[in-house]
């Protein structure tokens, strides 16, 4: 099971060795805004700053990737994630795809 500490964007984990590979690893979902999240968000614009139904839209997106790229190197039976990144393309006109990704490794503490 993968400890939330050990997840990261760099290439090591200071205090621990890497003693296996396990691959890259990946979690994906996509996502479009509804009709009524539109509406609330072109609301919002009127009057500036924060879109905050927007925001609770990515950060929701973004995590439902994240805990399926954490899952898959579960899956792979690592203990830690190196090189950890996100990703986003819009597949089609208000549809979104996130991607979060890296390199699953089992790690031993030094």
């Amino acid at each position: 099971m993968i400890d939330q500490n050990l997840i990261t964007t760099s290439n090591a984990l200071e205090g621990y060795r890497i003693i296996k590979h396990m691959g890259i690893i990946r979690g994906i979902t996509v996502r479009s805004r509804s009709l009524f999240g539109n509406i609330a968000g072109g609301v919002q614009t009127l009057f500036g700053g924060k879109i905050s139904i927007y925001a609770e839209l990515c950060e929701k997106t973004r995590d439902e990737a994240y805990q399926l790229m954490v899952q898959h190197a579960n899956e792979r039976g690592a203990n830690a994630i190196i090189n950890m990144r996100y990703d986003a393309n819009e597949v089609m006109n208000g549809v979104t795809e996130v991607l979060s990704y890296g390199t699953a490794v089992v790690v031993e503490k030094i």
